[in-house]
């Protein structure tokens, strides 16, 4: 029997979006980025892999899986809520060419400001470190705001190497429509 006294952590329900998508919004007004908020509860119903031990008989494949904390049953910090969700790790899985294996790539880590400093951040990481080893995965990984400082060095304790070496890109937007369209420069010229 699990201790009541400790957080749980389990994949996300259906009936868990509301918090998902509350949290999502919380972490971009942390990095001051509410504006670019498009997800709904609908278009997480819509992607997103749910658990099917909540009360739904939802069965999307999805594309990402969000692990959730929960606060114990019996908290012991005065003044919370059984149960609440204190944090997320939203996941999703990549894959190693060279190494042929796969891998997990953490989308968002959040723990609401509330409850940190109580080791629920640490929780996550290692839950997720779990999940790579469940599917004999190669390695964890995930990408930092080089301004938040309080997390990179978050992760370096926890043994995680800045990988400098890479530029992370990004093609979105009219972008991507432009790609996908061939209407990009290079595309319309063959070169």
């Amino acid at each position: 029997m699990a201790d009541p006294t400790q957080p749980s952590i389990r994949h996300a329900t259906y009936e868990d979006v509301p918090e998902i998508l509350a949290m999502i919004t919380e972490l971009a007004s942390y990095e001051k980025a509410e504006d670019k908020v498009l997800a709904t509860e609908d278009s997480l119903k819509r992607t997103l892999t749910f658990d099917q031990s909540g009360t739904s008989s939802h069965t999307n494949k999805g594309f990402a899986k969000t692990l959730i904390l929960r606060l114990p049953t019996s908290p012991t910090h005065t003044g919370d809520e059984p149960q609440a969700v204190a944090g997320m790790a939203m996941y999703f899985n990549n894959y190693s060419t060279w190494r042929a294996k796969p891998g997990v790539y953490l989308e968002d880590l959040f723990v609401r400001p509330q409850y940190r400093a109580r080791g629920y951040g640490k929780m996550l990481i290692q839950a997720l470190a779990q999940e790579v080893l469940k599917i004999d995965g190669a390695r964890l990984e995930w990408c930092c705001l080089r301004w938040n400082e309080p997390s990179l060095r978050f992760y370096d304790s926890l043994g995680a190497k800045q990988m400098t070496d890479w530029v992370s890109l990004r093609v979105d937007g009219k972008e991507l429509e432009d790609l996908a369209m061939g209407r990009t420069k290079a595309l319309k010229s063959g070169s």
